[in-house]
């Protein structure tokens, strides 16, 4: 009898097992992000992260955690479970490291990268009452010293690293004001609190479309194939000057690696589809998926030399 009720006890736990180990995922996926809803990290999250999880049989949760550069965001998903079902929606974590003396997570130990997600330019634009069109804020900005005021989506934020390195090359003393977020900045422009953005084209785009406020440039040397009527810095005379913001997709450390396959062959199919890359496009991005989590990376720890040696030649520091 002790024999039987041992088997019967053995199967009933084996039947259990078997219930519980139901392969990933098997409930909604949370997509952090460390900035409100409105701006560029909000639409790229929106975007993949929703149709990401629709490509793993699950739906999205995007949470919202604006603060400290996106620290809040990061923060919160290395404490997390790893088990895939919290990542994390931001830009290179090297531009934190080189900003902060102390962060409350390690880069290497605390995060798997899984993929880039999208690349693009920034733009420069200006409140519709500012006198200058193109090539004539250099100008006006060396006329007017530390009486220009342009906005950004926080201290650290790519943004804010444009202007400054603006600064720099242009030789211009236009004084930074950071905002918890790339939408409330660009409504500081359009009510003329700031005289200039530099912003994501997801969140400036739409502004200029609508006619409240006007773009100058984008941030890069040539122009964009997604935004091709508004010049590259070459054509507005800085041809030494160049920069741009990317978003990638990043779980916690020890998340299963079958699992981390999963997301990863999930966002490169996404970002494949045609529907999402011309969503993307008409904000000025380009998806731009990675061969595997390992090759992201290590394009991270490449470009992150470039970011430090960025942020220390120009000065650029966290309030």
């Amino acid at each position: 009898m002790q024999s039987r009720s041992w088997w019967w006890l053995a199967g009933g736990l084996l039947t259990v097992c078997a219930a519980m180990a139901q392969p990933f995922p098997t409930k909604p996926i949370k997509f952090v992000v460390g900035y409100p809803p409105g701006g560029s990290g909000d639409f790229v999250t929106r975007t993949l992260g929703e149709a990401i999880a629709t490509e793993l049989g699950q739906t999205a949760v995007i949470d919202n955690r604006p603060g400290a550069a996106g620290n809040l965001a990061s923060e919160l998903v290395h404490k997390s479970a790893p088990d895939g079902y919290t990542l994390l929606v931001g830009s290179n974590p090297y531009i934190n490291k080189a900003l902060y003396k102390k962060l409350p997570y390690d880069i290497e130990k605390d995060f798997q990268p899984i993929t880039l997600l999208g690349n693009g330019p920034m733009v420069i634009a200006v409140n519709s009452s500012l006198p200058v069109n193109n090539k004539e804020l250099i100008a006006y900005a060396k006329k007017n010293p530390d009486k220009l005021n342009f906005g950004s989506s926080g201290n650290g934020s790519a943004p804010h690293l444009a202007g400054i390195l603006f600064n720099s090359v242009a030789e211009t003393d236009m004084v930074h004001i950071p905002f918890k977020g790339g939408a409330p900045a660009v409504q500081s422009l359009i009510a003329g609190d700031t005289q200039v953005i530099f912003g994501t084209s997801p969140v400036v785009l739409p502004q200029v479309r609508g006619g409240r406020i006007r773009a100058l440039a984008i941030t890069t040397q040539e122009r964009s194939a997604a935004i091709p009527n508004i010049m590259g810095m070459k054509e507005a005379g800085l041809p030494d000057y160049n920069i741009s913001f990317s978003f990638g997709l990043y779980a916690p450390m020890k998340t299963p690696p079958e699992d981390v396959k999963k997301i990863f062959d999930a966002a490169v199919k996404v970002l494949k589809r045609q529907d999402i890359r011309d969503k993307l496009a008409t904000q000025g991005m380009d998806p731009l998926p990675n061969n595997s989590p390992n090759e992201f990376r290590l394009q991270n720890q490449r470009d992150a030399p470039l970011w430090s040696k960025l942020i220390e030649a120009s000065g650029a520091k966290v309030d």
